[in-house]
């Protein structure tokens, strides 16, 4: 009797989590499509498998203590007869302890491991991007192309990209789940960020940073392609009747929501700098405004170069 008892609470125990992990293949972060989102999931799914180490045993005797000395088991009395157990003291100290030093090992060399301001090795040019948080919209200069997109990008597989981010107005924060790294985008200030997709296909971006009422709509799509379809790509977006230029930016970095994807065939010389200055006037006039500064890690504290 006992037996059914508990084969019936393991169970209804598994049927209740089925839910809760039936949205798991949902999760863009546990299907990277390169290197970085492949080094960050590990970092994750070790980070999560140690903790469980004390979560799991914590959860497992809750549920068996609570039905072991429930008051209708009559069998089974709670009568400790002691008052220190060393055992019981060195796991209740050494284990959380053992995970805590691995964790912050693992913390601490996963953090320069994905510097996001490390240029990714590769015997190719990297594809330069500059991007611009507005209002409720994503700008996208491709400076060696002399062209410009608004929400979304495009970049040939296993080509390494480059970013310079900044902001028009308030804070956002740039994240391609399935490339791995979200890192901030600021006014007056210019942060880093190096990917590289392993795998072509569409992958979705976002802004993670709460910026207003536009916010939920402010997504781009990153699509990866061959680099014969990048050539072509660029020559297409080389062939649209838009130009960029300072009229037209105003009017672009103008709020609104829902914007459409819209291809610039020419990009006003020096727009970035030119936004970056709106908000910071001493914007290159200091060596280090154009050498990189340092940077924030892929894992989570990423930080702005202030300039």
């Amino acid at each position: 009797m006992k037996s059914k008892e508990n084969f019936a609470f393991v169970g209804l125990s598994s049927l209740c989590a089925v839910p809760f992990l039936g949205g798991c293949s949902t999760v863009l972060l546990f299907d990277p499509k390169g290197p970085i989102g492949e080094a960050e999931r590990f970092v994750i799914i070790a980070a999560i498998a140690l903790m469980l180490i004390v979560v799991i045993p914590v959860f497992i005797m809750a549920f068996w203590f609570a039905r072991k000395y429930r008051a209708s088991n009559t069998e089974s009395i709670y009568m400790p007869k002691w008052s220190h157990s060393t055992g019981i003291e060195f796991f209740m100290w050494g284990v959380p302890f053992a995970i805590v030093t691995v964790l912050a090992i693992l913390a601490w060399t996963s953090t320069h491991a994905l510097d996001p301001y490390k240029p990714i090795p590769s015997a190719d040019k990297p594809i330069n991007i500059q991007a611009v948080s507005l209002d409720w919209k994503w700008l996208f200069i491709y400076p060696d192309h002399k062209i410009a997109t608004v929400n979304q990008i495009t970049f040939p597989v296993n080509v390494p990209v480059s970013f310079k981010l900044t902001s028009e107005t308030v804070m956002t924060s740039f994240f391609i789940p399935q490339l791995g790294s979200q890192i901030y985008a600021m006014a007056g200030m210019q942060t880093r960020l190096h990917l590289l997709a392993d795998k072509p296909g569409v992958y979705a971006g976002h802004n993670q940073q709460f910026s207003g009422r536009g916010y939920s709509s402010m997504n781009f799509k990153a699509n990866v392609v061959s680099r014969d379809e990048f050539q072509s790509w660029v020559q297409q977006v080389g062939q649209s009747p838009e130009k960029l230029d300072q009229d037209r930016y105003e009017r672009l970095a103008k709020p609104s929501v829902g914007d459409p994807v819209i291809y610039f065939s020419s990009v006003k010389p020096d727009l970035f700098e030119y936004i970056m200055r709106k908000s910071d006037p001493t914007w290159g006039k200091h060596p280090h405004h154009m050498s990189g500064g340092s940077g924030s890690t892929h894992t989570g504290t990423d930080v702005a170069e202030a300039n």
